[in-house]
């Protein structure tokens, strides 16, 4: 009886999966069609956009400049900086990363009208007007980032990246030539405008319905706080600043129709909005540190200094990297003597000037407090216990100048970005909350400054009512130089010595947040100048060459990625590479 059911059992079974067996069950892949009944899952194929936003800050490309090194042998920029960068070993490509972004856009842009996002129609032509708005902006900063990584000239032409509007399918043609820069500019401008048109300026819930809208709660349902940190109309604005910058500069000029006129109007509509030059924030210049600020953060909120920024996390992470050894941390990055000279006396004379009061054998009294703030020198006091740290040649612990593997090859170590809050010893340890900025007004302000110089000489006020002038003596008067601010006073009126008080500033504000290698192409400026250090012995400090900088004259435009070349000789490689 016992065989017989069995037998029965196996049978019916048998029958059962008789389907599987001959048609495979269906598999668990999702369709596009699926995004249309489906908001959340058409909005994931928009996420993939902010997903692959580079964290540019802290890659601390400045190792690969006059700026700093690094103590890691294989840190991958220090690789390039000493001539092992090519078209297959480049730490800057952005091609597959910001081409798999466009592809998703690309999806969704042609998706999102069939998408229902809302029971309501007008609510969900509003949703989707927002979203679309983003994936146009999102599209936008990744042609730039393509064309800040892989422009360049070839075959006599200054040539940009295939312009991709569209999804690639199994059956596209794959085979693309690259568009000219000025071609690929042209589409992000047009990018950005479909952006604005679409987006608010800022998220905020209203008590006032804005003109077009019928109903406040509909509108702040789409357009309210909540979707803080997305993409808006005034990050748009500011993408549009910073591809113009790029476009404007020597190394590009040639090549497309974006002038410094453009480049000033750009960045002036958006400083406008923010209170013109009464707008820098007070405290900007250390937005990594202000405890007070960071720690009352929330839902979305941005410091006065903050455009776009990342999450605020719980991490040591960075102080582990970059701490001195004897916070057991790794010093992985050292500034160079070059920085460390190209910070003015606190009287704000270049430490060349003879006005400056800069005394060699006490190179660090009396400088611009940015330096304090930005770097750790010989005897600086430093991390949760104010600890005073000698990176002097004769110094007694790892500390000191090429002591061990994690110490500084400069004389100096890393401060800014970093929490001196956060405590390291394995017995008494802690963390503190970080952000990343991924745009700040300062480099704004500071694109407005160089723009406005070239476009109308230092005291030209363009349209906005403020001038390159004003810009500069606000920053500095908020770094903390004396006021009334004699040097600025003394090249005020002339325009190649504010070109270069502007590069100085844009480098000292922004340094260690990867822009020094980027400003250095652009302006057609020197990228093998060797990065030094300080020896100091007996109190005495001598300058020493640490590492060489071996770029060839073709660099100053990175490569396209030699497999993308293989594969399609529709693409041309830039010259040189």
């Amino acid at each position: 009886m016992k065989s017989k059911l069995l037998l029965l059992l196996f049978i019916g079974f048998t029958i059962v999966s008789c389907d599987d067996l001959i048609e495979p069950a269906i598999e668990n892949n999702r369709s596009l069609e699926d995004m249309y009944s489906e908001a959340e899952f058409a909005q994931g194929i928009l996420l993939n956009g902010y997903t692959r936003l580079p964290n540019n800050n802290y890659t601390f490309s400045d190792v690969a400049t006059d700026d700093a090194v690094s103590n890691v042998n294989d840190n991958p920029y220090r690789e390039i900086a000493t001539g092992q960068w090519t078209a297959q070993n480049n730490p800057f490509d952005q091609w597959q990363n910001a081409n798999a972004a466009i592809q998703y856009l690309n999806i969704f842009l042609r998706e999102a009208d069939k998408v229902t996002w809302a029971e309501d129609e007008e609510v969900s032509e509003m949703f989707n007007n927002r979203l679309k708005g983003e994936a146009y902006g999102l599209r936008a900063l990744f042609m730039y980032y393509l064309l800040r990584q892989h422009a360049g000239w070839a075959n006599g032409e200054l040539l940009g990246v295939p312009i991709l509007l569209e999804p690639e399918e199994t059956g596209s043609e794959f085979n693309q030539p690259r568009a000219t820069f000025e071609a690929c500019m042209q589409q992000l401008y047009a990018d950005v405008g479909e952006a604005e048109a679409l987006l608010p300026l800022d998220y905020e819930t209203l008590s006032n319905l804005p003109e077009g809208y019928t109903d406040l709660a509909d509108y702040n349902r789409v357009f309210g706080e909540y979707a803080k940190q997305r993409m808006t109309g005034r990050i748009a604005k500011t993408i549009r600043a910073k591809a113009a910058l790029l476009a404007a500069s020597p190394a590009y000029a040639d090549g497309n129709s974006t002038t410094w006129t453009d480049v000033a109007n750009y960045a002036g509509e958006v400083l406008a909005q923010n209170g013109g030059v009464d707008g820098i924030a007070e405290n900007g210049h250390t937005w990594y540190k202000n405890d007070s600020q960071i720690s009352s953060i929330g839902g979305g909120d941005n410091p006065p200094e903050i455009i776009w920024r990342t999450d605020v996390v719980q991490t040591s992470d960075l102080e582990q990297q970059h701490f001195p050894p004897t916070l057991f941390g790794d010093g992985q990055l050292n500034p160079s003597q070059n920085l460390v000279n190209s910070f003015p006396m606190a009287n704000g004379y270049p430490i060349s000037d003879p006005a400056s009061g800069y005394d060699p054998s006490n190179p660090y009294t009396n400088r611009d407090p940015r330096l304090d703030h930005y770097v750790v020198v010989n005897q600086s006091t430093v991390g949760p216990n104010n600890s005073t740290i000698i990176t002097a040649v004769d110094g007694t612990t790892n500390d000191a100048l090429n002591a061990a593997e994690t110490s500084t090859r400069t004389g100096f170590y890393l401060r800014k970005l970093l929490r001196q809050d956060v405590n390291l010893d394995p017995v008494i340890n802690n963390t503190q909350q970080h952000y990343t900025a991924r745009m700040r007004y300062t480099e704004l302000y500071l694109i407005y400054a160089e723009a406005a110089n070239e476009a109308w000489g230092p005291r030209g006020n363009g349209t906005v009512g403020f001038s390159a002038y004003d810009v500069i003596s606000g920053i500095r008067e908020r770094a903390g130089i004396t006021q009334p601010d004699q040097y600025l006073e003394t090249i005020g009126s002339d325009k190649n010595a504010m070109q270069e008080l502007i590069r100085n500033e844009r480098r000292l504000e922004l340094c260690f947040e990867g822009f020094r290698f980027w400003d250095l192409r652009r302006w057609d400026s020197d990228l093998t100048v060797p990065a030094k250090g300080v020896s100091i012995l007996n109190g005495s400090h001598e300058t020493i060459n640490v590492e060489s900088r071996l770029y060839e004259e073709y660099m100053r435009y990175g490569p396209i990625p030699f497999s993308e070349v293989l594969k399609y000789d529709a693409l041309v490689q830039n010259q040189g590479w």
